[in-house]
């Protein structure tokens, strides 16, 4: 485990990394109201609605919560050229992020999740999306951008993939391909319809259901002994050095293939879960840069999941608050 001394010279350091992340961007769009009477029409609440808020959501909160941390991010994706768009893109100004590797066309729509939220409580989501693969020429003209920005000084790169079609497997392969040649570490954040198609990449983070339905096997998040003969396999079957898994209550789970460490949940004031991939998957690819150990990559990063659990809505993770707690559990604060 990492001491006080190394903590503060881990996180001065995360200010010199870069970081590309390729997948599915959106806007976590949030209706906030009050529920005062239930409607006459049908069995359901009235909102009156107090005000609303966009904020930055997939793949572009992964490259918030990057930006949070102290680090550099690259964001590449694609997205429409409509009204959505230019909220994400005055959203990415407001928070300092380039928008220089999307790609906007006419033939997608932009992804907006919208959640209705009363007193906390989530009473309702409503998704606009697109969800086909990029078409072969969108994809040239991604991958143009993403081989323009690897050949750059990157220290990793992040998949988020949120299924809605930017990540398709020849956008997988030839990134992938790029960033091995470069040296630079690739983690994935999955979804079900590219699952198996991750090679040859340094951490795979899937959560505890996909990795049910992706290794089409029954399990139980308590068998850790079970879960390590489903990661063998896929570090063996797929090249892959480190496999952390997402277990919610139960903690976290990472292994190297040779070995495996579990670190028990956050106990905390459960707000909001959303975003918390997200932030651990960001915390992560700077853990991984900075060549920690997998138990300490996993530590942190559930660390850092279970602070924005904390707060309502999708919220990038607070670099002083996250070093602060990692001092005060190794008794230095």
């Amino acid at each position: 485990m990492v001491n006080s001394l190394q903590v503060r010279k881990l996180f001065k350091n995360f200010t010199s990394y870069r970081v590309l992340i390729v997948g599915d961007v959106m806007i976590d769009s949030y209706m906030f109201g009050k529920v005062e009477r239930i409607s006459p029409e049908a069995p359901i609440p009235i909102v009156t609605s107090t005000h609303k808020e966009n904020r930055l959501g997939g793949a572009a909160n992964v490259a918030l919560n990057i930006k949070s941390l102290g680090a550099t991010p690259l964001l590449c994706s694609v997205i429409g050229n409509d009204e959505k768009a230019d909220v994400l893109l005055e959203r990415l100004d407001v928070q300092g992020i380039s928008p220089e590797g999307l790609v906007q066309t006419i033939k997608r729509k932009t992804t907006v999740k919208t959640r209705v939220i009363s007193q906390h409580q989530h009473l309702l989501r409503v998704d606009e999306e697109e969800n086909t693969p990029l078409s072969a020429s969108l994809e040239k003209r991604l991958l143009e951008v993403i081989y323009k920005t690897l050949s750059q000084s990157i220290d990793a790169v992040i998949f988020e993939d949120y299924d809605k079609g930017v990540i398709t497997p020849s956008i997988i392969k030839h990134t992938t391909e790029l960033a091995n040649e470069y040296n630079i570490s690739v983690l994935v954040d999955p979804k079900k319809r590219n699952y198996h198609q991750y090679k040859n990449i340094t951490l795979f983070k899937p959560n505890f259901r996909e990795l049910v339905e992706g290794s089409k096997t029954d399990l139980d998040k308590s068998d850790h002994d079970k879960q390590f003969i489903l990661a063998k396999k896929l570090h063996r079957e797929r090249n892959i050095d480190l496999i952390m898994i997402t277990l919610s209550e139960a903690g976290v789970f990472i292994s190297d293939g040779e070995s495996y460490s579990t670190i028990p949940a956050e106990v905390r004031e459960i707000t909001d879960v959303s975003g918390a991939g997200d932030t651990l998957i960001a915390t992560a690819s700077l853990c991984c840069a900075a060549g920690l150990t997998p138990f300490d990559i996993a530590s942190i990063s559930n660390l850092a999941g279970g602070l924005v659990c904390e707060k309502s809505g999708v919220v990038p993770v607070n670099r002083d608050d996250l070093m602060e707690e990692m001092l005060i559990r190794l008794g230095n604060d």
